[in-house]
């Protein structure tokens, strides 16, 4: 009986100068993250598994593009991506108890699919914010110059993540910094039911590159050898000039969106047509054809990874629930801070500004920790709008005081990428109401990353913040409260200069992210005593600013100076004064003790009434203070309005000129 003959590959491959063994391992790893996808898809139909996003019809991209790069590179997949994990070695079984939630999984339970990162392997997932990892990636790559090393980084972003603005933020950077990353579009056809006609206007995505002066290429996505050979290459040139470029792979997504939202919206035609240019069949052809495989290595082939596919899940499925422990998922979402601190004891002390403090501090950080970058917005030459890095370029260089384009969201991000490398970062927010554009990476990415995988973001977002100066509504906001309730972060904002560089000092270097909040109105207008040489005081204490048996009233930053004032213009009321100096986490334990003296307790803070820093603070009091109360708590606060511009307009808005008023009616309670 003749042999039927073997159909013809639709691509062309050029296979010239490949060893058979890469020609082998490129059909093997494709094959293994199809037969891994149908077995998901099988479970899912089941009800065995709760989602599953599919990449079936994209595995040229990830495998080709995972084995054209070196083990010691970074890869910043999504979730098409599954080629990516396998073809890097990483556990099959420990893959599997991450898709089910498992305690053994690479995030314990607490992520799905591609939402982690395993550093071990130069693999760092997705957030479900599309765009939000490529800023990361410039991070990763900006070390690496830094470094002075050879390893990139290379992140995958979808058609349809091209149009947020972490995309358009990190290819900017990337250009203006000359950074080694690769950004690769999967251009599949369709955001979610959205197709690319409704995405942009632009022919291709690739030509994007030309406005960011950078190279873009476009690859026929479901050839193997194609991406294999191009990424390659492009990794090649990308080492050598430290350049990034702009990478367009065009295929198409066979399954929906997610197994729910199905393909109806896809024409028949389009994918019987994108079926006949499946990667996996068509390569497959193409080795059979030339002699490289035969039909019943290939059985054998499907076979030998079904049943390691079989072996590895089997366990994985029979594995209990993770058990909750609340007390244990509390206990992981801070790194633990295990250094020693430096005592300000016996150092000779002499007045300094405010503002002066924190550039000090800054200053013998930078000192004392070699890794530590600064970037911001005309943070070098210039010196900053509020002049608190000036002189840092002069003694450290541009390589350390970075001046960053106007991209909040990209910065925060590329300092998880550096974090991820051990460099410690300080980002500054020109004015904290900038932090706006930054949210997801910080709330997302930086917030949640040591909870998640276990890495923690080693970050101070310093935030000149606050009103008093006729700023208006976009300069003045006080936010604190806002971050108030994200888990992860630590938020710290002093009153003194004592308190100001101690802290600062402290918070550069607790491996968490921490967010410093500086009244800018205090920067020049107060004075105290500061020890010359470097010193930390601990993050998470608070400090009794003036003792009293009458009243505790708890403030922070701007409050503690005006609690002060009215406190000496009510001598006959004998008020303590909490400076809390860190909100996240804040001193239950000093706020306690003083309401126990004094019986009544008042909560003031500069930002608006509802939903504030004081409302967290006095619900606490009410709920485990109570039985020590004379009189209700009570807080004062800004009115529930922007901060307006005009001064008188701005004064009213302010809580200062009515906490005189409020003191005396606690007290006559």
């Amino acid at each position: 009986m003749a042999i039927p003959a073997i159909e013809a590959p639709i691509f062309q491959y050029d296979v010239q100068g490949l060893s058979d063994t890469i020609l082998l391992r490129l059909y093997r790893e494709m094959l293994f993250a199809r037969l891994i996808e149908e077995k998901m898809l099988s479970l899912l139909r089941q009800g065995k598994i709760s989602k599953w996003f599919s990449g079936i019809g994209q595995e040229a991209i990830a495998v080709g593009a995972t084995l054209a790069l070196r083990e010691e590179d970074y890869l910043f997949p999504l979730h098409r991506n599954l080629g990516v994990f396998t073809t890097r070695g990483m556990p099959l079984r420990k893959l599997f108890a991450q898709w089910q939630g498992k305690a053994s999984g690479f995030s314990q339970g607490r992520e799905r699919s591609f939402h982690f990162g395993a550093p071990e392997y130069r693999v760092i997932g997705m957030i479900s914010h599309l765009a939000a990892m490529l800023p990361v990636a410039n991070g990763v790559a900006l070390a690496s110059n830094l470094d002075k090393q050879s390893y990139i980084a290379l992140a995958f972003i979808g058609d349809g993540g091209t149009s947020e603005g972490d995309f358009h933020e990190a290819l900017n950077v990337a250009s203006v910094w000359d950074l080694p990353v690769l950004f690769l579009i999967e251009n599949n056809g369709y955001g979610l039911s959205t197709p690319t006609s409704e995405q942009y206007r632009c022919k291709r995505l690739v030509d994007r590159a030309i406005g960011y002066g950078i190279e873009g290429y476009t690859i026929e996505g479901n050839n193997i050898i194609e991406v294999y050979k191009k990424i390659a290459e492009i990794a090649d040139k990308c080492r050598i000039d430290r350049r990034p470029r702009l990478v367009e792979a065009i295929t198409f997504r066979m399954r929906g969106h997610e197994e729910a939202s199905g393909t109806k919206y896809v024409p028949k035609a389009v994918l019987e047509e994108w079926k006949n240019r499946d990667p996996i069949s068509n390569y497959e052809r193409f080795l059979l054809g030339a002699g490289y495989l035969n039909p019943s290595q290939v059985e054998a082939l499907r076979r030998e990874l079904k049943t390691l596919i079989e072996k590895e899940i089997q366990p994985v499925l029979e594995e209990p629930d993770p058990s909750p422990n609340p007390s244990y998922e509390e206990s992981s979402v801070y790194a633990p801070f295990t250094e020693p601190l430096v005592s300000p004891s016996g150092s000779e002390e002499r007045t300094l500004r405010f503002v002066d403090a924190i550039s000090e501090g800054l200053r013998q950080a930078m000192e004392k920790d070699p890794h530590l970058i600064l970037m911001g917005q005309d943070i070098a030459e210039y010196g900053g709008v509020f002049k608190v890095t000036e002189g840092l370029v002069t003694q450290f260089g541009k390589e350390r005081v970075r001046n960053t384009p106007l991209c909040e969201s990209a910065i925060l991000g590329m300092s998880l990428g550096l974090a991820l490398r051990g460099y410690s970062s300080m980002v500054e927010m020109q004015f904290a109401d900038f932090v706006s554009y930054g949210f997801t990476q910080i709330i997302n990415n930086l917030a949640k990353n040591y909870y998640r995988w276990g890495v923690a973001p080693k970050v101070v977002v310093r935030l000149p913040t606050g009103a008093g100066v006729g700023a208006g509504p976009f300069h003045s906001q006080s936010l604190e409260g806002v971050f108030l309730h994200i888990p992860g972060l630590k938020i710290v904002y002093p009153s003194t200069a004592y308190d100001a560089k101690g802290l600062l000092t402290t918070a550069l270097r607790d491996p968490n992210p921490v967010l410093f909040f500086e009244h800018k109105a205090l920067y020049r207008s107060i004075q105290d005593a500061v020890p010359t040489e470097y010193y930390n005081l601990p993050i998470g204490v608070a400090r009794v600013a003036r003792p009293g048996t009458q009243l505790t009233l708890i403030t922070y930053g701007m409050g503690v100076i005006e609690a002060l004032k009215a406190a000496q213009s009510l001598p006959h009321i004998d008020i303590e004064v909490i400076d809390l100096r860190t909100l996240l986490p804040w001193d239950k334990e000093s706020v306690a003790a003083s309401i126990r003296k004094t019986h009544r307790a008042l909560v003031l803070y500069e930002g608006t009434y509802t939903g504030g820093v004081g409302a967290e603070i006095a619900a606490w009091i009410g709920e485990h203070l109570f039985e020590w109360l004379d009189a209700p708590v009570m807080r004062l606060a800004s009115l529930d309005t922007p901060v307006p511009f005009n001064l008188e307009l701005e004064k009213s808005f302010l809580p200062w000129g009515r906490l005189p008023r409020a003191i005396e009616k606690i007290l006559a309670y």
